[in-house]
């Protein structure tokens, strides 16, 4: 241990709200600002003390403006002085734990001491696009797109039919999948009610519209009594051959936010850190390859800390949909058998996406938290926290407990 070692001392995140929910006409800004500062309170640091902010978000254009610079406008509505820099980070689903890789970056540069790292989002906010009439239309209909639908992007293939092709190709049948979502439901519910959700969660509050008050603290989006027999009757989404709306998650709303420093300056601030980041790296597949690509980050990352799988005592791998923590798994285990049902006991222990929502430019800060507070629970360890994105591209974080 050194004094140079980048450590995370606190976390905090929104509940994450579900598509057109609680917190359908609440800013990201504002999610943003409710993150960051609940885990500045937590570990009572002021805002003065942040050198840097940098936040994931993938849908900039719910926010008022064409370059509306979503982290710069909550690092000024969160209280920290405008004088520090910050950063927002667009790399999809990967947008928030890449921002903890920027920070990880400044810190071991020494460019920051203390750094704020996350992401936010709010799905529902999302605003439909009127396109080809800025310099008019003589002849034939408007075309308004939704962003949301298909959820793909114009030369590729839905994500949802590319990760149940990649499913099939390894044999992870819709069976599978829907197994795994009724999983990530029930283990999450267990962990709700021992209390684990607490430890992450700061509570929204705000006024509609209407002047009603509305207090937030808890995720909307789980469905406890989900069971394999109901998720059997969805239909498919996006000529997915396995995908459904049940072994996926939704389109949320919710943000997140790490306080990561040095271990020399958290030592002489009296701060106990949570755990060793020990790095953040990234990687990439073909395009179509997005169910397999956290497990092309994870080994990446094992290779240059020099840990082996073994190493690992929990693994969280973003519930994008159900197809990515199987896939992998099945990857980085050399194929089915009980060394991969031995690796799968150990993700998402506490379920995940499919069950607490994916809020898109949020969600690998909150793996990345879900992670380390795990690993404290039962007394600490090393992990892996690992997330794909738009088009094959992968994150991953190590830490330390």
């Amino acid at each position: 241990m050194g004094n140079d070692d980048v450590v995370v001392v606190s976390v905090a995140r929104t509940p994450f709200g579900k598509f057109g929910g609680v917190l359908r006409d609440v800013p990201a800004i504002e999610l943003g600002v409710t993150a960051v500062n609940g885990a500045l309170s937590r570990c009572s640091l002021s805002q003065e003390k942040v050198d840097e902010l940098a936040l994931g978000c993938c849908i900039p254009s719910e926010a008022e403006g064409a370059a509306s610079v979503v982290a710069r406008q909550v690092q000024l509505e969160s209280g920290i002085p405008a004088d520090r820099p910050s950063v927002t980070i667009d790399r999809a689903c990967c947008s928030a734990l890449a921002a903890c890789g920027w920070s990880w970056r400044s810190l071991k540069l020494g460019e920051a001491e203390i750094s704020i790292a996350g992401g936010t989002e709010n799905m529902s906010r999302t605003p439909h696009l009127l396109r080809g009439i800025r310099w008019g239309k003589r002849l034939g209909a408007m075309e308004i797109d939704d962003p949301l639908f298909p959820l793909a992007y114009s030369r590729y293939n839905p994500v949802a039919l590319d990760a149940g092709q990649v499913a099939v190709e390894y044999g992870i049948d819709r069976s599978m999948q829907d197994h795994w979502a009724v999983r990530s439901q029930h283990l999450y519910e267990q962990a709700r009610l021992a209390g684990k959700m607490k430890d992450e969660i700061v509570a929204v509050s705000y006024t509609t519209k209407k002047g009603h008050e509305i207090h937030l603290d808890a995720d909307e989006f789980p469905r406890p009594q989900t069971t394999f027999e109901k998720l059997s009757t969805l239909s498919t989404v996006y000529h997915s051959p396995t995908v459904t709306a049940g072994n996926a998650p939704g389109l949320d709303a919710g943000a997140a936010a790490c306080v990561i420093m040095t271990r020399g300056r958290a030592h002489e601030l009296g701060l106990e850190p949570l755990a060793v980041l020990k790095l953040v790296v990234n990687r990439c597949e073909e395009p179509h390859r997005i169910a397999a690509v956290p497990a092309t980050v994870i080994s990446h990352a094992l290779e240059k800390a020099g840990w082996s799988l073994d190493d690992l005592s929990l693994v969280e791998i973003n519930e994008a949909f159900a197809a990515m923590p199987l896939v992998s798994s099945q990857i980085l285990a050399g194929g089915e058998g009980p060394a991969c049902e031995r690796l799968r006991d150990r993700i998402n222990v506490n379920g995940g996406a499919i069950a607490i929502g994916h809020p898109i430019g949020a969600s690998g800060a909150r793996i990345l938290m879900t992670l380390i507070l795990e690993l404290r629970r039962r007394g600490g360890g090393r992990g892996a926290a690992a997330i794909c994105g738009g088009l094959a591209q992968g994150e991953c974080a190590l830490v330390e407990v």
